[in-house]
């Protein structure tokens, strides 16, 4: 069972991990004042995006 279930948690975080990146790709598309509104900076997301990545 522990296969299984390591599996599973490898799979869910590569997913979580791909979702983060999609939603950081998305957020750089707004402008600046709309990041600020929400406490996000650009600064901020382009790092995230970046360390995120494996290769």
């Amino acid at each position: 069972m522990g296969i299984f279930k390591n599996a599973y948690k490898n799979i869910s975080e590569a997913r979580q991990r791909q979702a983060q990146r999609f939603v950081n790709a998305e957020l750089l598309k707004l402008d600046d004042a709309s990041l600020k509104a929400m406490g996000k900076s650009r600064a901020e997301l382009r790092r995230n995006s970046n360390n995120s990545m494996l290769f």
